[in-house]
């Protein structure tokens, strides 16, 4: 389910634009410029709809981020994750691919089940995904689902996902879901299903869900320089339930820092050793890639060497 591992660099790649791009097929010559380069995972995110309020982005109590503000307007382009990763597997061989978040609870939990596990087997087991309950109660309701109820339905979810990946026989009830001994296969490769990331808050909630589901933790607003006060809450949060917080795999969000036009990678990457040393093993950056697969390559090229370099020192 997790547990101490070797430093990973991992990449977005856009799925997203506040104005259209004309053709996106860019996104797949990013993938493989990754995978070329050595990049452990390339991550997507997810929106469905937006209404035109969008200033419960910036509000924690709604499941936003203080100051947050969405990249786009309602009216941008937003390709769905799942596609676009299992696009993404075709043209590559060893990157993993990740959701960094999924809003879960938007999606029927046996129509996500078998999404993932697909995903999972074309790919030969390089799927992660990393959920969460989102933000925003227009897209509930654009999908039927009360928002009120977005935590309730995420852990039905999960329940729902896990036993249908790992066992031959299910019968349980949800939200939506009603399952009388049910089969469904092929099942994902790992003998635990497909790796489920826990994005949120250090708060009650999800670190139940992170000691019973997670393989990972990916702190949701959280800067660099106050993840140490959020391990310490989450903890004993985590603890409570039974789980070796150790074992828990711990994902820390690397600043954008641009001069002169150019990524600064030395300054991106200078927080690597301290975040190393508090456990972090995941290092994520939102750093805009050149759409040329050729620059792009280039540009993680340096990275993931660069990298390499800040994990050793």
């Amino acid at each position: 389910m997790g547990g101490p591992a070797e430093p990973e660099i991992s990449v977005a790649v856009r799925n997203f634009a506040a104005e259209s791009p004309g053709d996106w097929r860019h996104i797949l010559d990013q993938a493989r410029a990754a995978d070329a380069a050595g990049i452990d995972r390339i991550f997507v995110v997810d929106h469905l709809v937006f209404g035109r309020d969008l200033s419960a982005y910036g509000q924690p109590a709604a499941g936003g981020v203080t100051g947050g503000m969405q990249p786009t307007g309602p009216d941008g382009d937003w390709l769905e994750p799942l596609t676009a990763l299992a696009a993404m597997a075709a043209v590559t061989t060893r990157v993993k691919l990740a959701t960094n978040v999924l809003v879960a609870p938007l999606r029927p939990a046996v129509l996500l089940a078998k999404t993932a596990a697909t995903i999972d087997v074309l790919s030969h087991g390089r799927l992660e995904l990393g959920v969460g309950v989102g933000w925003q109660e227009a897209e509930y309701r654009a999908v039927g689902v009360p928002f009120a109820e977005r935590g309730r339905v995420l852990d039905e979810t999960l329940a729902a996902c896990r036993a249908l990946w790992t066992t031959d026989e299910v019968s349980m009830s949800g939200r939506g879901f009603e399952l009388d001994a049910v089969h469904m296969r092929p099942k994902p490769t790992g003998p635990g299903g497909v790796p489920v990331w826990l994005g949120g808050r250090a708060i009650p909630a999800v670190a139940r869900r992170l000691a019973t589901y997670g393989a990972g933790w990916i702190p949701w607003g959280v800067k660099t320089g106050d993840l140490a006060a959020a391990l310490d809450a989450m903890r004993p949060l985590v603890e409570r339930h039974g789980r070796d917080f150790a074992t828990v795999r711990i994902s820390a969000a690397l600043p954008t820092v641009v001069a002169d036009g150019t990524l600064d990678l030395r300054r991106v990457l200078a927080d690597v050793p301290r975040l190393r040393a508090l456990g972090v093993s995941d290092f994520r950056t939102l750093a805009r890639l050149p759409r040329a697969e050729a620059a792009a390559r280039d540009l993680l090229d340096e990275l993931n060497g660069r990298f390499r370099e800040a994990v050793a020192a």
